[in-house]
């Protein structure tokens, strides 16, 4: 398994909505994600997490970083996509699922379809900046080469009430 701490790198066809994942295989990792959104807003960051798993085990996991490195790029999704990536030796996550508490936003929605991710399971729903179920739905036009099965609303209400929180008290 692979996460991100202090900034270092240390080993550690679409489907209708409305279907929903078995909770004993997303519960574990999801609790893993949201405790990475919890260590990213202690830090100061957007509280998102994401886990990359394979075979029910844990490649990788992070958190937000984006203030920290200075890099706009530095999502939760794109840390563990590049961590797992680096784990397994490939730029494909070929049969691997990524877990995020936050549906991801364009950049990070075109990663998970360049590195062939399997599944996207995501929490809560983003109207503003999603790119999944809202905003550019870049899983559904016909240029998008791979599109994970979709599972969104999977601990929607905690990971909701964690960024709610978080913007409250910055204003």
């Amino acid at each position: 398994m692979t996460s991100v701490d202090a900034g270092r790198i240390e080993p550690m066809s679409q489907t209708p909505m409305s279907e929903t994942p078995d909770a004993g295989t997303s519960a574990a990792p999801m609790a893993l994600a949201m405790a990475q959104a919890r260590a990213a807003a202690l830090r100061g960051e957007v509280p998102v997490g994401a886990v990359v798993v394979r075979d029910g085990k844990v490649l990788a996991s992070a958190g937000n970083r984006t203030l920290e490195l200075k890099d706009p790029s530095a999502h939760a999704e794109m840390l563990a996509i590049r961590m797992a990536c680096q784990e397994i030796g490939s730029e494909r996550l070929i049969d691997c699922d990524l877990y995020v508490t936050l549906e991801p936003c364009p950049m990070c929605a075109a990663a998970i379809s360049f590195a062939r991710l399997r599944r996207l399971y995501f929490a809560a729903y983003d109207p503003k900046g999603g790119a999944v179920e809202n905003g550019v739905r870049l899983y559904s036009s016909p240029t998008c080469h791979h599109q994970p099965e979709v599972y969104g609303g999977l601990s929607e209400s905690e990971a909701a009430a964690l960024l709610r929180d978080f913007f409250k008290e910055r204003r």
